[in-house]
């Protein structure tokens, strides 16, 4: 069993993520192995909220270069929460 916390890596907050919160939809970078199971659990224990749907999409990682240098960053996954009608607002988003 995998700590929460390391499933759920940090909230992504942008100016389109801010107006889906008014909806109850709350985004995160998540770990990229995690399952939407494992993403579900770790919200609902987290932050004490039900969760109604998860979607997750992979994101590959940017080509970068420096000079004739040419790297890659790494590829990483992104969970859109959708929490319950009856559910509260997740506290840790109201304050920011």
């Amino acid at each position: 069993m995998r700590d929460p916390h390391d499933i759920i890596i940090r909230p992504l907050l942008t100016e389109k993520t801010y107006g889906m919160m008014q909806d109850k939809r709350y985004t995160f970078k998540v770990a990229v192995d995690a399952n939407k199971y494992q993403i579900k659990d770790a919200v609902e224990k987290i932050f004490d909220v039900k969760v109604k749907q998860v979607n997750t999409m992979n994101m590959r990682g940017k080509v970068k270069r420096m000079g004739a240098n040419v790297g890659r960053r790494p590829n990483w996954k992104k969970a859109i929460v959708t929490l319950t009608s009856d559910s509260k607002a997740i506290q840790f988003f109201e304050g920011m």
